[in-house]
């Protein structure tokens, strides 16, 4: 359980540090513009406190962009054509939004982008002659294109290296496979072999009959150590990795509190499967149907205890919980059929509660 709180805290902080460092940058990006750009002539000369106070506000803006990344953006974008002090931070929630977003959404974005520098230019004009306002234009729609694109780029490459890490687990696993169905298949002929043999001979004498028991006693330990171990070896990268799925759901906005009394690895794989799917089911219903609210996830139990899952969050106004809850149903009958049992329902303290409970039988 230590392992797994290090390595949550681990992920929060690097979280926490790309947080801080993206409003840096977002703000001093933005003092560049800061008292740096003439107001346009219907326009009073924007005081210098508001226009610092004003990009300060969106580069603090930018510790959301987890949760409402698209939103985000779009209202920066719109904000940095009457405040161009914004536009840097605008810029961060724009990189951000091509990571984490399909192509088509940054792309978008890139041309609401581009749009707004038509208006901004025109409003706060960056200097004078008969082609400054092309230039800028064409210099600005150029910036938000190399932003746009590296943003795709970073994510392909995480896409590139998670499908490079799926296939290499996937290369390892067939190896691992085809070893022991060399050495299974050994084992298993002697086996064979001399079970055949007492079919065959019931008065063999004593000694004969002993010796080749031994044998079949031996193979059997040794066919059930190396499955252990391969299986071992299997769970090693199939296990209740909670951890992945709390860090995609904060990664995604979600404001989530998880409790761990068990170590995840050490969870059987016929009940950390269900235990996984249970909470996948439970963070999507939360973030769909009550996104502005934190999620309590508790996970408890042990062998001969059984593992206890728990998910709580605040009922938005007006809401009792997930609409048609076809996905809690199927989640019903997964744990039923997993010897468990599952309850949910909205609390009378104001809360929806997602508790399931799995066997885990000792060894």
């Amino acid at each position: 359980m230590q392992s797994t709180q290090g390595s949550l805290a681990a992920l929060i902080a690097r979280y926490r540090v790309v947080d801080i460092a993206s409003v840096l940058l977002g703000f001093l990006l933005s003092l560049l513009a800061v008292g740096d750009v003439e107001p346009p002539p219907r326009f009073g000369p924007l005081p210098l406190w508001l226009d610092l106070g004003l990009a300060i506000i969106g580069a603090l803006a930018l510790l959301s962009r987890r949760r409402w990344p698209v939103a985000l953006t779009v209202v920066m974008i719109l904000a940095s054509t009457l405040v161009p002090s914004v536009g840097g931070s605008a810029g961060i929630a724009l990189f951000s939004v091509a990571v984490h977003r399909r192509p088509a959404v940054s792309l978008s974005l890139g041309a609401v982008a581009m749009a707004s520098c038509l208006v901004q230019f025109w409003l706060y004009p960056i200097a004078e002659g008969p082609h400054s306002y092309a230039i800028a234009v064409a210099l600005f729609a150029f910036a938000c294109l190399a932003i746009v694109a590296w943003g795709i780029v970073v994510r392909t490459r995480r896409e590139l290296m998670a499908s490079l890490t799926e296939r290499a687990v996937r290369e390892e696993r067939e190896r691992i496979a085809r070893e022991m169905h060399d050495a299974l298949g050994h084992r298993l002929s002697l086996l064979s072999v001399h079970a055949g043999a007492l079919e065959f001979r019931p008065d063999m004498p004593a000694d004969e009959l002993s010796r080749a028991a031994g044998v079949i006693r031996t193979s059997a330990r040794e066919c059930v150590e190396d499955l252990r171990e391969i299986v071992g070896v299997l769970r090693a990268h199939d296990t209740f990795d909670v951890l992945r799925l709390v860090a995609e759901s904060q990664q995604a906005g979600m404001e989530l509190d998880l409790t761990v009394r068990v170590e995840p690895a050490d969870v059987p794989d016929s009940i950390g499967r269900h235990a996984y799917r249970i909470i996948q089911e439970g963070l999507t219903n939360a973030r769909k149907h009550a996104p502005h609210q934190a999620v309590h996830l508790t996970i408890s139990g042990g062998p001969g205890d059984g593992l206890t899952v728990e998910l709580a969050n605040r009922l938005e106004p007006g809401a009792d919980g997930p609409g048609s809850r076809v996905g809690l149903i199927g989640l019903t009958e997964r744990a039923t059929l997993a010897g468990g049992r599952i309850e949910y329902g909205a609390t009378a303290d104001g809360e929806f509660r997602l508790a399931a409970w799995l066997p885990w039988t000792l060894r």
